[in-house]
């Protein structure tokens, strides 16, 4: 977590009315940001990279349904359609579960990301 200076006291002498409020704000608005208002919960406190801690998730696994034969097997009970072969079967099989993989990885880093922007 990195650390940041206190802001000293705006001085109510020497400035002007628009002057003390800007600074006011200016001051109010990087304190709550910084987290050293002491705000309850720090809802304000701004995020910095350092707190958040999700890693790249890299290439997806599935980039394409895999190649398989479009031929399969006409059955005298299905009304000529086509009845996928086994190898047919599996590959989709497959195909379905990387994308089942790659869906639940990418779950876990945007509830990750979610946590460190302090979603529940």
């Amino acid at each position: 977590m990195s650390r940041f200076t206190g802001i000293p006291v705006v001085p109510t002498s020497g400035l002007s009315g628009l002057q003390a409020n800007l600074f006011g704000a200016l001051k109010e608005n990087v304190e709550l940001l910084t987290g050293t208002r002491g705000e309850a919960g720090l809802t304000s406190r701004a995020l910095i990279r350092g707190d958040v801690t999700v890693s790249k998730l890299g290439p997806q696994d599935m980039g394409s349904v895999q190649n398989i034969s479009p031929e399969g097997y006409v059955g005298p009970h299905v009304d000529a359609n086509e009845i996928a072969s086994l190898a047919a079967f599996r590959g989709l099989r497959n195909d379905v579960q990387r994308l089942a993989d790659d869906l639940y990885y990418t779950r876990r880093a945007l509830d990750l990301l979610i946590e460190n922007f302090g979603g529940r």
